[in-house]
């Protein structure tokens, strides 16, 4: 999901648990929330604010995700990556089979994990479990691959998260309108097998979260054009999404 550079050096640490409740239930949320040591520890309150946070953020997504997994492997670790450009909190979805979801706090956050899991954890959390409902996870990707895809993909999720948390992050601001038509043209011409990294996080041409930004701008391009909310725009398909926008098949 979504750091600008520190993607590719991530190391997966995989923690698996089992626990059921209705996908419908606004009572009771069902994430499993570990804390993973790597030499860090989160103290006690931190680890009180995570959990009610991820909690409150769950029961919320529920109601408006149907589709969302019964139960919810969350793990945190804290690391000293520069986040500052969303917010100090960084995650991924590794597999929607079983549903784990990795989440990274910066210790250099201003004002540290506290400051952090205030500004950007829910954010965060709604972006990471839009992918889990949508199925779109590293492992469990039921749309294949290509950047057109992935920008819809992950435009989605940044929306879906924007419009109900209320935040928005530097990483994802679209740029100027021509530029995003240009951008979306580009991208739409990409080979099937461009480079995940350069057209995600950082291009060599010095460009940062092409894919994010310009997801960003089509999604919004269809709402605005078709009057669909981001919820509904959620049960599409990337080419149908392509289309409200104005721009026919995705390739």
């Amino acid at each position: 999901m979504k750091s600008i550079k520190i993607l590719l050096f991530l190391l997966v640490s995989t923690v698996i648990s089992n626990c059921k409740n209705s996908p419908n239930s606004t009572e009771t949320a069902s994430s499993i929330i570990t804390f993973l040591d790597n030499g860090e520890e989160f103290t006690p309150s931190e680890q009180k604010q995570i959990r009610e946070v991820v909690l409150q953020s769950e029961q919320e997504i529920r109601t408006l995700l149907p589709t969302l997994p019964d139960s919810i492997n969350v793990s945190f670790e804290i690391v000293d990556w520069d986040l500052d450009v969303v917010g100090g909190v960084t995650g991924r979805t590794e597999t929607n089979s079983p549903p784990v979801v990795f989440i990274q706090i910066s210790e250099n956050y201003p004002g540290g994990i506290t400051a952090a899991t205030q500004k950007a954890l829910k954010h965060t959390i709604f972006h990471e479990f839009h992918h889990l409902s949508r199925g779109w996870a590293i492992q469990d990707n039921k749309y294949g691959p290509g950047i057109s895809i992935a920008a819809i993909n992950e435009g989605l999720a940044v929306v879906f998260s924007e419009e109900y948390t209320n935040e928005a992050m530097e990483a994802d601001t679209p740029p100027a309108e021509a530029i995003a038509e240009a951008w979306v043209k580009e991208i739409r011409a990409l080979p099937i097998n461009a480079n995940y990294q350069h057209w995600m996080f950082q291009h060599p041409d010095g460009r940062l979260a092409v894919g994010y930004r310009t997801g960003n701008f089509l999604i919004r391009k269809a709402m605005s054009e078709s009057g669909k909310d981001i919820l509904e725009l959620s049960e599409l398909t990337p080419d149908e999404i392509y289309q409200l926008a104005g721009y026919g098949q995705s390739n």
